[in-house]
């Protein structure tokens, strides 16, 4: 099949969204199917670029910043994301026409336009592999209102639903709040949860060292991906004062996202020496630099009702990591590293309770090598992207 894979990011970008695009690019490709990627970019010199990339089709189009951006700028942008891609796409020689499905990921929300005239035009079923329930997790987090914005927003996401044949919601918590979206269609409509995958790849030496630091020679809890308001990033701060004392353990941040400049005013103003921040790496070099590190750090911020499962967890227990994780209660994160025993997930505030944990767990050299194991096989069994490409074809089949 060919097949419109739609995304916010691509590489050479390293967000989660990026990354399992590419191995889910790459695993249709091994598979015989002609994965067609189209990325908005910004700072191109022309309107499209369209280039072969590890065998892929890249289409990238020119359009507005989108992060690291305010937020009123930033929901401007998105507004006229869609439309901005939709007329560099008619204007290049993307084969609309010849496209036997179309996968989009969101977030963003903002996609359903594009999807809608691609699928008109060629007459072929969606799939929206959605990853957050939104904007419901910024309203948990007060972030968003229930006012006007709100519920601009919510149509813009029942838009995007509603040009889907097919969702993929990373969780099964999340099937409920898509029931309806189901009932209420006068076409056949399917629901389903589609883990989160990481493929296997050739690891390349880490642009980060660790030798001439304050972290060298420590056992390291490191945090990978975003540090937005969404993680809840102060009780990793937190843990780390609470364990100053100790000079056999360190923390690494690496990534990009909202609150890095406040996290680091934050360690800066306490004078921590077991913290270092570095931004984002290339997603080749995570497999080594993961393998410098003990234990890795999960955060969600507690006021979070909707589910979800980090791409950074994936990440964590392809390379024997197991997980340090603050997250909301009743989340499947929670039963998953309990049930499979990789770590251990602590849900409320209290930053002493939260250390004893840490504790417990890297001082155990025993359970950390039969962890390590366990999380090793549990990224093999449930997070393949050889898994999940095979999903989505085999759902999209059975619309053809």
């Amino acid at each position: 099949m060919k097949i419109a894979l739609i995304s916010i990011h691509y590489p050479p970008l390293s967000s989660s969204c990026a990354v399992q695009m590419r191995d889910l690019a790459q695993e249709l490709l091994i598979h015989g199917h002609e994965p067609i990627v189209i990325v908005p970019s910004e700072g191109l010199q022309k309107a499209c670029v369209s280039e072969i990339v590890d065998g892929v089709q890249v289409f990238r189009l020119s359009t507005f910043k989108t992060i690291d951006i305010g937020n009123i700028k930033r929901g401007i942008n998105e507004l006229l994301l869609p439309f901005i891609m939709l007329y560099r796409i008619r204007k290049s020689n993307f084969p609309i026409k010849e496209l036997n499905a179309i996968v989009w990921y969101s977030p963003t929300i903002f996609f359903g336009p594009v999807v809608k005239v691609l699928k008109k035009s060629s007459n072929c079923p969606t799939y929206l592999i959605l990853r957050d329930i939104f904007p419901e997790w910024a309203l948990d987090l007060g972030i968003l209102k229930k006012g006007l914005i709100y519920h601009l927003l919510k149509l813009v996401a029942k838009y995007q639903y509603s040009v889907a044949d097919i969702i993929g919601v990373q969780t099964s918590s999340n099937l409920k709040y898509l029931e309806m979206w189901v009932r209420k269609s006068n076409r056949k409509r399917k629901l389903e949860v589609l883990n989160n995958w990481l493929a296997l790849s050739h690891s390349q030496k880490a642009s980060i060292s660790l030798t001439d630091t304050c972290l060298n020679g420590r056992k390291i809890f490191i945090f990978i991906g975003n540090m937005g308001i969404a993680q809840g990033m102060d009780i990793l701060i937190d843990l780390a004062e609470s364990m100053k004392n100790r000079q056999d353990l360190g923390f690494l941040f690496v990534g990009r996202g909202t609150q890095v400049k406040d996290l680091q005013a934050s360690v800066s103003n306490k004078k921590l020496n077991n913290i270092l921040f570095y931004n984002e790496i290339d997603p080749k070099e995570i497999p080594s630099l993961l393998a410098m590190c003990h234990i890795g750090l999960i955060a969600l911020d507690p006021r979070h009702k909707s589910h979800n499962i980090p791409g950074k967890f994936l990440s964590y227990m392809q390379a024997g990591l197991p997980v340090l994780a603050r997250v909301n209660k009743g989340t499947d994160l929670v039963n998953l590293i309990e049930d499979e025993n990789v770590g251990r997930v602590y849900i409320g505030k209290e930053v002493n309770d939260f250390r004893k944990l840490a504790e417990d767990l890297i001082d155990n050299e025993v359970n950390l090598k039969a962890m390590s194991e366990r999380g090793y096989l549990l990224s093999q069994k449930m997070f393949s992207s050889d898994h999940a490409a095979k999903q989505i074809v085999s759902s999209l089949s059975s619309y053809i």
